[in-house]
């Protein structure tokens, strides 16, 4: 198996590559530009682009490579606006993202809440265009961004319904199967789109080889929020790059506050498992996939 360092530091470079390309191409106010700037490039793990690379590493040579490099930049320029309404006052007023200042803080809530809007628009028009493509293929090509389009475009309005099903349960008691309603569609969803869209530059969406990976998405999907609650309690504000303990302050519905720390551990060890044997039929192809699975499980931040 390759080692999990290697496999992100390589998505890491082609996304940042990728994104430079994209935000130049882009010609907006300078106010804006810094802002957009400020958003996407200041950091990040690029996971979501990570697992876009590792689906299209399972059939070598990837004939629609462009396709796959388009869909990561598009998945990942939906997170980052993702993050920065969610920072807003209006939402959850976090003033730290990356370890640093959250897009309002620095620029304005005016500035940030369009630069999310901007990136949203620049997501699809990147998704469908022949950036990347010197030999394009208008008839495949086009067929492959219309799907991932839908994909993206369903899992953007799930990211949303997640959203406020969160902000409408602070301070309330809820239970396990609402908890993970919620976070099914805040989190996990955006995290099967990478994987989706990637996958159908391959697959056909009823195949298989598809619905294996859909399965494998959404235990990850909701592993990684699991996680993500865990950290909020046990690690520190300097680790995270972003407000530890800012779940409980504000009476958010978590694992942790669920369950308990050892609970939510367990569970999110049990969602490993549970990824790891959807992939079980896909063999030797998944090792990338694989890495960042026992990445997610164990990572600190």
């Amino acid at each position: 198996m390759p080692s999990v360092e290697d496999v992100l530091k390589t998505a890491q470079t082609h996304i940042q590559n990728d994104l430079i390309q994209v935000l130049q191409t882009f010609k907006l106010p300078d106010s804006l530009q810094r802002a957009v700037h400020h958003s996407v490039m200041l950091g990040g793990k690029r996971i979501r682009p990570a697992l876009c690379y590792a689906v299209a590493q399972m059939t070598t040579p990837n004939l629609a490579w462009a396709a796959v490099r388009r869909a990561a930049v598009a998945v990942e320029l939906i997170h980052c606006y993702s993050l920065v309404h969610d920072d807003l006052p209006c939402m959850d007023n976090d003033a730290l993202r990356r370890g640093q200042p959250t897009c309002h803080v620095a620029f304005g809530e005016d500035t940030a809440l369009l630069a999310g809007d901007i990136l949203q628009s620049i997501a699809y028009e990147v998704l469908t265009s022949q950036m990347f493509d010197e030999s394009f293929d208008h008839s495949s090509s086009a067929m492959i961004a219309l799907k991932q389009v839908r994909i993206l475009a369903q899992a953007s309005s799930a990211m949303v319904a997640g959203q406020v099903l969160d902000l409408q349960s602070e301070g309330m008691p809820i239970d396990k199967q609402m908890l993970e309603t919620i976070h099914k569609n805040k989190t996990g969803a955006l995290i099967q789109a990478a994987i989706e869209m990637s996958a159908v530059t391959q697959f056909e969406q009823s195949s298989q080889e598809m619905l294996s990976l859909i399965r494998f998405a959404q235990a990850i999907g909701l592993a990684f929020q699991v996680q993500d609650d865990i950290l909020d309690v046990t690690a520190e504000t300097a680790v995270l790059g972003k407000t530890a303990g800012k779940d409980l302050k504000v009476e958010k519905s978590t694992y942790p506050a669920l369950m308990g720390i050892d609970q939510a551990k367990d569970y999110a060890y049990q969602l490993h498992e549970q990824a790891l044997g959807a992939l079980e039929s896909l063999g030797d192809r998944t090792q990338e996939l694989r890495a960042i699975t026992q990445f997610l499980l164990q990572r600190q931040s």
